[in-house]
């Protein structure tokens, strides 16, 4: 992996380019979202074709690696915001540069099937993204939210994530992680979780707890949980079982993370719940299992 590099801050006034890498964009949300960008300060611009269709994809795998690129290599564009996840980042990253991208250094922001492009830009261009907010909610990022966003790109200081502690004792080392969905199907690939050291935070939306547990005991197995030094935890939306009360989403997380004896923290503000605070992946964070919070102990930006 290339020595972590820093992305540039990023202030109002600045251009954000909007990016499609997986499913298909609704119009109004990516209005919507945009609309929020812009009263915040910002400067929104996306491509044309950006509403193209292909099947439930948002277009052809060369359509979506062309303007994902494009927004890299364009000197007017100071970061890119991913419009939306589902599907279709896995398809894609042969196709993508990591060269340039290290080049640019410019923040890619986005979470749940956007977890693949941090992954891979961390690992192949050591560069810090950031899992934060998209355009695929109504109305757009929430004024926490955005508060959030606006500060984080600035590389001003930002609040701990605070959640529940559930296992006591503190840890401090890299912020990796992302969908769990996303992280488990990432090993084998050349832009596998590197847990090494690592805090490792995940959220989920729509799994069942068996499917849970399932991608936690196949982590578990490529040693991905005993080489992270602790666990932090956002919303699990919508992961019951109709069928079973029990075992709950929480009851597995525990069952699996307990164990390994390390800081655990669950009910942290990120995920497919609002609100989905932004933080950059790959900076140095402290995870207090008692207090249950994260603390960022640097910004995900190197500040102009």
């Amino acid at each position: 992996m290339p020595r972590t590099r820093k992305a540039r801050s990023v202030h109002p006034g600045d251009l954000i380019g909007v990016a499609a890498p997986g499913f298909a964009v609704d119009r109004a949300r990516l209005e919507a979202g945009a609309a929020r960008l812009e009263r915040a300060g910002f400067r929104v611009r996306w491509r044309d074709d950006l509403l193209a269709t292909h099947g439930y994809l948002a277009g052809s795998d060369e359509r979506r690696a062309a303007e994902l690129m494009e927004l890299v290599d364009e000197p007017e564009v100071a970061a890119i915001v991913c419009a939306r996840g589902g599907y279709g980042a896995h398809r894609i990253m042969s196709r993508l540069d990591p060269a340039r991208v290290r080049a640019a250094a410019k923040p890619l922001i986005g979470y749940s099937d956007v977890t693949t492009l941090l992954l891979w830009q961390l690992r192949h261009a050591g560069l810090i993204g950031f899992h934060g907010p998209m355009f695929d909610k109504d109305g757009g990022p929430s004024e926490v939210e955005l508060e959030h966003f606006v500060r984080a790109l600035a590389g001003e200081a930002l609040p701990p994530l605070a959640g529940s502690g559930r296992a006591g004792g503190r840890a401090e080392g890299r912020l990796v992680g992302g969908s769990l969905t996303l992280l488990a199907a990432s090993l084998g690939t050349p832009w596998e979780l590197d847990a090494r050291g690592a805090i490792l935070v995940f959220e989920e939306i729509g799994e069942k707890p068996y499917a849970l547990d399932r991608d936690l005991s196949h982590l578990a197995a490529a040693g991905k949980l005993e080489q992270a030094v602790g666990f932090g935890v956002g919303s699990l939306l919508g992961c019951e079982d109709p069928k079973r009360a029990t075992p709950t989403a929480d009851d597995v997380v525990m069952e699996i993370l307990g164990p390994f004896g390390k800081p655990v923290v669950t009910g942290l503000p990120f995920g497919h719940e609002s609100p989905n605070l932004i933080w950059p992946v790959g900076v140095r964070a402290a995870l207090d299992g008692e207090r249950g919070e994260l603390v960022l102990l640097e910004s995900g930006v190197v500040r102009r």
